[in-house]
């Protein structure tokens, strides 16, 4: 009996990185890793969701979503962090420069 990696598996039902579907599964998770992340920083400050979503200024429902990892933008992450305190970079690698006029 053959023992296959995670990478054989997901090669194998998803395709390799760089198709559709395991770019769309690689995204997926990511995003709920994020919203696993903004979880346990807020849980970590004893905060609610619903507490968390007055800092921001949405619903509680919406903070459950994010948590999820669902419907992510940058705007709504940005005002998260900075709610909780907790400083963030952004990296975007191998990004070629842009010169400014």
């Amino acid at each position: 009996m053959k023992v296959y990696s995670q990478e054989e598996t997901l090669n194998r039902v998803l395709g390799v990185k760089g198709t559709l579907a395991r770019d769309e599964y690689e995204s997926q998770k990511e995003d709920y890793l994020v919203g696993l992340a903004i979880r346990r920083a807020r849980e970590s400050q004893n905060l609610t969701q619903q507490q968390l979503g007055e800092r921001i200024g949405v619903q509680r429902a919406r903070i459950c979503s994010i948590e999820r990892g669902a419907n992510l933008t940058l705007s709504t992450l940005r005002r998260i962090f900075t709610a909780l305190g907790i400083e963030v970079k952004l990296d975007i690698a191998n990004m070629p420069a842009i010169a400014l006029n």
